[in-house]
């Protein structure tokens, strides 16, 4: 029998691979439903990005997402409130200049806003070979 956790587990993780697909296709319409109002990025550089901010650059095309393949989404889940974490290889143009395909982690806190789940921060640390 399926816990209503899981099932709740499942649907965040789903929403996450849509966010990611908005992003990757930059429908910027489709994005702003799965980041909350007060959503900040924190990114891999250390800048901080409000919703607009980030939708902004997306919708400029100074972010410009080539591919975003998370793998295993984990997801701890409390109330109302979730954090998921995954690894994902990442493809991406920054303002014209190409970062090529690098592994990244990702964690992301999730809020039910208003019936829906919805990224409210995130975090993108790059994945550095050993030396």
């Amino acid at each position: 029998m399926t816990s209503r956790n899981s099932i709740t587990e499942d649907l965040i993780r789903s929403t996450e691979r849509a966010r990611l697909l908005a992003l990757v296709e930059g429908n910027t319409d489709e994005a702003i439903i799965h980041h909350g109002t007060d959503f900040e990025l924190i990114t891999p550089i250390g800048a901080v990005l409000t919703r607009e901010q980030y939708l902004g650059a997306i919708a400029a095309k100074q972010i410009n997402y080539l591919s975003w393949e998370p793998g295993h989404i984990s997801v701890r889940l409390r109330g109302d409130a979730a954090i998921i974490r995954y690894r994902a290889a990442l493809e991406v143009e920054f303002g014209g200049h190409p970062i090529p395909l690098t592994d990244y982690w990702h964690t992301d806190s999730y809020e039910l806003l208003d019936g829906r789940w919805q990224a409210v921060w995130s975090q993108a640390t790059e994945i550095r070979p050993a030396h």
